[in-house]
């Protein structure tokens, strides 16, 4: 099936003017199928008639207070009313009530029966490309290199890959066009690399998982190990590693990185193995890596 995620170069920002409008119409039909006149709509939402008018025609900039109300009156979710894209099949919120009634084990299986079903066309083979997930200081850098030798295939850094095709370095690039552009490439990037190589080990960025196209996309067309460790551990390599930047404000620097990992854990976890490098060395942690993976991975790379 092909991707439909938008690339790089057809990516476009809605206006403001535009995206109002675009609330205002979504109000509108969703009053309209639910055969509510703009007064019963006022009744329900406790808004004035005139406000809604305004905001139907896109005229209304409206907060998320008043939102809440006309998403509760219309009995829509306040993220169905807002969303910044095109409308929904009704296919599509069918199948998101069913899942919703799901345990994390059955969205899992889920996930696998669609992805097997209607997944891209790479995911065939997908276990040739080994990628490493979590945060930096887990040892996704040491443990990927040493696997991509044991298994003779190329090591592949996506951070590398964004920041050649770019042009600039990764800070820059946050800097100048913000972490939306920089999924943008990351995700481009990934792509790219899943076409040309059948079998590499990939060493992700920590926040790949935040988007979840692209997690999906790298479940579905790679094998995925989680390197996980402690966010005391995290800190200390990171800080090791000659990065001292974290220590000027030691205590809310790991706040925020307890707060990070947390966040990110149940999307870490989707990945099929994790291997907990905590108090381990670096020989035992490569060791336990590749226990871990099926013993059939490895060949060279044959693209």
């Amino acid at each position: 099936m092909a991707n439909a995620t938008p690339k790089l170069s057809n990516y476009r920002e809605t206006g403001s003017d535009d995206y109002l409008s675009a609330l205002g119409e979504r109000v509108r039909n969703a009053r309209a199928r639910r055969g509510m006149s703009r007064r019963n709509l006022a009744q329900y939402s406790g808004l004035s008639e005139r406000f809604l008018a305004q905001l139907e025609s896109g005229e209304g900039n409206i907060s998320i207070a008043r939102l809440r109300k006309i998403a509760g009156a219309l009995n829509l979710s306040l993220a169905d009313l807002v969303r910044d894209e095109p409308a929904r099949p009704i296919e599509l919120s069918f199948i998101a009530e069913l899942l919703y009634q799901l345990e994390p084990a059955e969205l899992r299986e889920a996930h696998h029966m669609l992805a097997t079903r209607f997944g891209t066309a790479q995911a065939t083979g997908r276990s040739g490309r080994i990628a490493l997930v979590g945060l930096r200081g887990a040892g996704k850098s040491t443990l990927g290199a040493r696997l991509a030798k044991q298994l003779g295939v190329p090591l592949i850094r996506i951070s590398e890959r964004i920041e050649h095709a770019a042009g600039m370095r990764i800070n820059q690039i946050f800097s100048l066009s913000g972490q939306n552009a920089y999924r943008r490439y990351e995700r481009r990037c990934l792509e790219e690399i899943v076409a040309e190589h059948s079998h590499a080990v990939i060493e992700t960025s920590g926040g790949l998982v935040s988007d979840s196209s692209t997690l999906t996309f790298l479940l579905d067309t790679c094998m995925t190990v989680w390197i996980k460790a402690s966010p005391e551990e995290h800190m200390a390599r990171v800080v090791a590693q000659g990065d001292t930047r974290p220590m000027a404000d030691n205590n809310e620097a790991m706040d925020d990185l307890r707060r990070i990992l947390h966040e990110r854990t149940p999307l870490y976890a989707r990945a099929e193995f994790a291997l907990e490098t905590g108090s381990r060395s670096e020989d035992q942690s490569f060791g336990d890596l590749l226990e871990l993976l099926p013993v059939s991975i490895g060949g060279r790379d044959d693209s």
